[in-house]
């Protein structure tokens, strides 16, 4: 919702929200004003242009503060009579800033605070359905990356325990028989070895 109001001889296009200068008005920062020379209220597709102004229409204003505008030179001569004169001027200005336009019941202001509410509830929406989509992802990702990630090879057999070696033969058995060919050995190798003669010296006698 807009409107055109005037004020101090000018028209002005303001929404809720606008800053604009005006010519000086005698407030005080700070305070509430009511504007009710509004020429046109226009909401959507529907417009009520004033006869000169609105019925039952008013913007409701906060002041900012004052201000000057820009200055302006003025200068005036008179030619074959030298004359100029060159004056500088300039004006004074109070600083507006629109609350709320008002028009058969209706409020802008109050359509403008709905308006900010369904924006950040469906920015809210977004930014949770943004982060359950991300945690979707991030429980998809992990799962695939257990699907892919190579099987652990199993661990290898223990090697089974040698088989205890035979008992030795208990203390004062019986010594184990030698061997056939151990025996067959031993008494070849004595009689191989007859007891040596004892040696004569030969005498003259003998001779």
């Amino acid at each position: 919702m807009y409107a055109v109001i005037e004020t101090g001889g000018k028209q002005y296009r303001v929404e809720v929200g606008t800053e604009l200068e005006v010519e000086l008005l005698d407030v005080e920062a700070g305070q509430s004003i009511t504007l009710d020379r509004v020429l046109l209220v226009a909401d959507g597709a529907e417009a009520a242009v004033g006869t000169p102004v609105v019925e039952n229409a008013a913007v409701e204003a906060e002041v900012v503060g004052g201000t000057r505008g820009e200055k302006v030179i003025a200068f005036k001569y008179r030619p074959k009579a030298r004359r100029r004169v060159k004056k500088g001027h300039r004006q004074d200005l109070t600083v507006l800033r629109i609350a709320d336009i008002r028009f058969n019941g209706k409020s802008a202001a109050a359509g403008v605070a709905k308006a900010s509410e369904d924006k950040a509830a469906a920015k809210a929406r977004l930014e949770e359905a943004a982060a359950r989509q991300a945690a979707e992802d991030a429980a998809l990702a992990a799962k695939l990356a257990a699907k892919t990630a190579p099987k652990a090879e199993p661990a290898p057999k223990a090697a089974p325990a040698p088989k205890a070696a035979k008992k030795a033969p208990e203390a004062g058995s019986a010594a184990a028989p030698a061997t056939p060919k151990a025996a067959k050995k031993a008494p070849e190798a004595e009689a191989s070895t007859p007891e040596a003669a004892p040696k004569r010296t030969r005498t003259k006698k003998d001779e």
